[in-house]
């Protein structure tokens, strides 16, 4: 109840550029799991102002992570469409081996980046930032390409980032990535009717 509690205050502090960019991430989340290229303007929107609010909150491994994003919102936009601008269809599987090799890599960039900010910075949370960073450019470039399994590397960092947020006072971001874990259970079992489609 004390939770609860502190999550209806929290929300109530929260600034207007907090809402819009919650919103905007809602809404590219949603296009992307349907396969919309519109999604990619949402992101544009929502990473730009998110990089104002995870500078301010001393997250500067994740404001680093929305510049990326916003870099690859337009990457995207390009990779989605074709010449009448529509997206282009095409989802794909990547094998047990090249997951098994990104997941290792990415677990050691992961712990030297945390060592790093840890020890020469002021970083909240040094690991777990390090963490939702580094995968999340790789679950971003995987979207972008129309990996299925995106899906589920968004899952464990949405969950580890709802975490994160909350822990830094910023109750609304940390409620927008547990919706967005939601969301990505959804965008795994669209991508697979299309991925299963002959």
């Amino acid at each position: 109840m004390e939770q609860l509690k502190h999550l209806l205050t929290g929300l109530g502090a929260t600034n207007l550029m907090e809402y819009v960019a919650v919103i905007c991430a809602l809404i590219y989340v949603a296009l992307i799991s349907l396969k919309n290229q519109w999604g990619w303007l949402f992101a544009t929107i929502s990473s730009a102002i998110y990089i104002f609010i995870c500078y301010y909150g001393k997250l500067y491994l994740e404001t680093g992570l929305q510049v990326f994003y916003v870099a690859m919102a337009i990457y995207g936009w390009y990779e989605w469409s074709d010449a009448d601008d529509e997206p282009k269809e095409g989802i794909i599987q990547w094998s047990n081996k090249t997951h098994v090799f990104i997941i290792s890599a990415g677990l050691i960039v992961t712990i030297l980046t945390g060592i790093f900010f840890n020890i020469y910075t002021d970083q909240a949370q040094p690991f777990l930032d390090a963490f939702t960073t580094i995968f999340s450019l790789i679950a971003t470039y995987m979207i972008t390409k129309k990996v299925l399994e995106n899906w589920f590397y968004w899952i464990v960092i949405d969950l580890v980032a709802t975490f994160l947020y909350v822990n830094r006072g910023l109750e609304l971001s940390g409620l927008l990535y547990l919706l967005y874990t939601i969301i990505a259970f959804y965008g795994y079992f669209n991508w697979k009717k299309t991925f299963a489609r002959p």
